[in-house]
């Protein structure tokens, strides 16, 4: 979201967990691609840190098969990663080894002697959540860090596995860095079609004053998957869906569809407006839970012609795993602007379509004065925003049919991205990987926007973990989830929107 296109001054950049798979398939990828689109500035440096033992070139032999493999461009590969490569470094290091640091420490005054510069200094913890809180408090105790203008932090998710583990971490990382020091990332932000909800929205004399309880009906936000676990079970076991996407990715989304307008797209304004959403979100009283909140978990069957084994039989899962591969969960948001309106949040595995979708039903117009027959194709307006794998905007409207009699169909109006725009459109990780090179904390987590997500979801966790299931697996891989989530939307007298109409 970075309003101008200004490269940023000179940068290091360190990624704990370098020889890692995240940073195999997304961060140097990004910042490949950053360097080919001119983002990058001329003094840059990116260095993985790991135990595995590489040396500097066989460390960019690893990375280059990475962008082969991931990269948006891949015109003269060769001759391009040759130059970008010789910024890349390894750094081979135990991250609970405090004694180690010095080597970032003298990495980084080395590189400043050589540029005749201080550079921004760039800390990624691509690493699994439980090294998160070592590697944080010995980079604090190097004296750089105490630099609040150009050190800072980037923490990927999940942060936190509950509330209170949650305010611990943000405890840690508030002794040591200052809070614009500390990036919090959720990739699901930097993509262009959840960017482009604010502009749809503020942008657009044609929305906005219709984006209230008076005319919208309700919301629906889906995050589907069609594939299983691939290989994160000991993870997924102790985190389920709605830790994994709905505490964080769709609460963010939700927000940024229910704020009101800010008077600047200052960081912190942006931010202030998200924890107002978050904080008038309905908590649940335990007894509330069970009307307003679905999980469920998905048995053996076939998906695409393969067979897909049951959750439980998946490897590192208990075999009485009472943990959820979906959720749905009907929210409010109880100010001036949404009360009434709900908002129908759901995610899972092993799901019908791949797809992340929002969906924005308005109230019916009065149909009174047209023919009764007109009734029988009369649909409410609906704004449908596809953020993955379709990058586009769909309006739903009634228009009449050709012919002699008054007679209704709904038809869609589409703006899609690739036809909009020419080029490719930037991968997440680039958009935030810039943004933190230039200090622009706006797509990030602050620690109340933290801290009210988890006050948020923690009731729902409550019960469930006191109330096993008794009727998991409940849904079979390739279906929408389990019959209970229809009956959630269905009670209200809606349904979910599963294609495009």
């Amino acid at each position: 979201m970075t309003a101008t296109t200004k490269r940023p001054p000179a940068s290091i950049v360190f990624i704990f967990g370098g020889s890692g798979d995240l940073n195999y398939r997304k961060l140097t990828p990004a910042l490949y691609n950053l360097s080919l689109d001119g983002y990058l500035p001329e003094q840059f440096a990116v260095v993985g840190i790991g135990r595995s033992k590489y040396s500097d070139s066989s460390y960019r032999d690893r990375l280059l098969e990475g962008i082969k493999a991931f990269s948006r461009q891949k015109d003269d590969l060769d001759t391009n990663w040759d130059v970008f490569s010789k910024s890349v470094a390894y750094l081979n290091m135990d991250g609970e080894d405090a004694d180690a640091y010095k080597k970032i420490a003298d990495w980084v005054n080395d590189k400043e002697k050589e540029w005749k510069t201080q550079a921004n200094v760039i800390f990624y913890l691509a690493v699994a959540p439980q090294l998160v809180p070592d590697i944080a408090t010995n980079l604090g105790k190097l004296p750089l860090c105490g630099d609040t203008s150009r050190v800072r932090i980037v923490v990927e998710k999940p942060f936190g596995h509950d509330l209170e583990s949650a305010r611990s971490l943000n405890n840690l990382l508030g002794g040591l860095f200052a809070e614009k020091q500390i990036y919090r990332i959720d990739h699901y932000l930097g993509k262009e079609t959840v960017q482009n909800i604010l502009a749809l929205r503020f942008a657009n004399a044609l929305f906005e004053p219709l984006w209230n309880r008076n005319y919208i009906d309700h919301i629906q936000i889906t995050a589907a998957e069609t594939v299983g676990l691939e290989g994160r079970g000991g993870y997924y076991e102790t985190s389920g869906a709605l830790r994994d996407m709905v505490q964080n990715h769709l609460l963010q989304i939700l927000c940024l569809i229910a704020m009101e307008a800010p008077v600047s797209f200052d960081a912190d304004e942006i931010r202030n407006k998200k924890v107002d959403v978050l904080s008038a979100i309905r908590h649940f009283t335990h007894e509330a839970v069970r009307d307003n909140a679905v999980r469920g978990q998905y048995d053996a069957g076939v998906v695409k012609g393969k067979k897909v084994v049951a959750y439980r039989d998946e490897e590192g899962v208990k075999h009485e795993s009472a943990t959820e591969t979906f959720a749905a969960v009907k929210f409010f948001v109880d100010n001036w602007r949404w009360s009434g309106v709900p908002f129908y949040v759901r995610t899972g595995k092993f799901l019908q379509q791949k797809k992340t979708q929002i969906t924005i039903e308005f109230k019916s117009a009065p149909h009174f004065a047209f023919p009764q027959e007109s009734a029988d194709t009369w649909r409410p307006n609906r704004l449908i925003i596809s953020i993955q794998p379709d990058m586009d905007i769909r309006l739903r409207f009634q228009a009449k049919r050709p012919g002699q009699s008054m007679m209704l169909n709904p038809v869609e109006m589409v703006f899609n991205y690739m036809d909009a725009f020419d080029g490719q459109q930037p991968e997440a990780y680039e958009t935030l990987l810039l943004d933190v090179m230039q200090g622009d904390a706006t797509l990030f987590m602050r620690a109340d926007q933290v801290d009210q997500a988890w006050q948020v979801v923690t009731p729902i966790l409550d019960v469930w973990q006191k109330r096993q299931p008794v009727d998991f697996p409940n849904y079979q891989p390739g279906s929408w989830g389990p019959e209970d989530a229809e009956a959630l939307i269905a009670q209200d007298g809606h349904h979910w929107v599963n294609v495009k109409v």
